[in-house]
């Protein structure tokens, strides 16, 4: 096959500059900016809708930051965790005990009332999470926006890649780290469990173990509600001292050996976290703005953008 030299001639410098630019094809970037002209309500309308259902619920706050961050590990925010098809990530065996799917059906519905077919759900639920850590007293961030609707589910990945109660550090960084986050990102997620409640089935194995690594009488407590065999869906708090507001308590629980996880504790377990999570204890404003930051960098993982997936009027169903 012979090439035309003179149109190679006149895209070299093309394609260089594009390259220069850092441009991909099919592939625009995120911008906390992208809806103010075709949706400028979008913002305030989700913030109202999520109010509410915080207002109504204070753990649900936990459960929206929760849901984002299981929708964010598999296939990237493409809100794939939101179809309802066979089969379907809700139904993975790790993500049991997600919550708050109808909040984020809820509102996104309002914005589809102010403005059709123009607000990814994988963006509602990115600024839900945002406005639902403001509720409680957690710190903002600008949510940078213009993802897409995945066209597929993956439980197959969800059940391969979601992070377990029951892991240590072993096992937790290397996960974090194939989606690109830190070691620091890690423990400040994991923060997010200053808020929210977890299910006798996740931490039984850590109050019956006699481990060095839990507070003796911290564990004979929770085992009133979690007893050896029944009462898997038997909730307690992440933080038994303020569980319904976002601040540094769960953090100064681990320097207790009071974390309800296994995989809480391994954070201050004479292992490479603990001077972090002593930092964090020691500055709640670091602790704040770590973890602002570490949910913009796992809210940009692997979106879909441009003309890739779609703008889902149902987020249970494709369009």
């Amino acid at each position: 096959m012979e090439y035309d030299k003179s149109i190679v001639t006149i895209l070299i410098p093309i394609l260089s500059l594009l390259v220069s630019l850092n441009y991909i094809p099919c592939k625009a970037q995120l911008s906390s900016t992208f809806y103010d002209d075709t949706c400028p309500n979008a913002l305030s309308t989700i913030r109202t809708s999520i109010g509410a259902a915080v207002t109504s619920d204070r753990r649900m706050a936990a459960s929206l930051i929760r849901l984002h961050f299981h929708d964010c590990f598999v296939q990237g925010c493409d809100a794939s965790i939101l179809l309802e098809v066979a089969p379907s990530e809700k139904d993975a065996f790790r993500n049991g005990g997600v919550r708050g799917y109808e909040v984020i059906d809820d509102a996104k519905a309002a914005v589809e009332s102010v403005c059709p077919g123009i607000v990814s759900c994988a963006d509602v639920l990115a600024v839900a999470a945002r406005d639902a850590s403001v509720e409680v007293g957690g710190p903002s961030w600008s949510v940078r926006l213009g993802r897409r609707d995945s066209l597929t589910t993956n439980p197959d990945e969800a059940n391969n890649i979601l992070p377990l109660g029951s892991m240590g550090l072993d096992v937790l960084i290397p996960i974090f780290a194939q989606k690109s986050l830190s070691v620091r990102d890690m423990v400040a997620l994991s923060g997010a469990h200053t808020i929210g409640q977890a299910r006798c089935v996740t931490f039984r194995a850590r109050i019956y173990a006699n481990d060095s690594n839990i507070d003796p009488e911290f564990a004979s407590n929770l085992r009133t509600n979690c007893p050896q065999t029944g009462g898997d869906g038997n909730l307690e708090r992440l933080d038994l001292v303020t569980p319904n507001t976002f601040d540094v308590n769960y953090f100064r629980n681990l320097l207790e050996r009071r974390g309800l996880l296994t995989s809480d504790q391994a954070l201050f377990n004479g292992d490479s976290t603990d001077s972090i999570v002593q930092e964090y204890v020691d500055n709640p404003a670091l602790f704040e703005s770590d973890f602002a930051a570490a949910m913009v960098r796992m809210g940009d993982l692997d979106p879909l953008t441009g003309a890739n997936g779609e703008i889902r009027t149902l987020c249970t169903a494709l369009n």
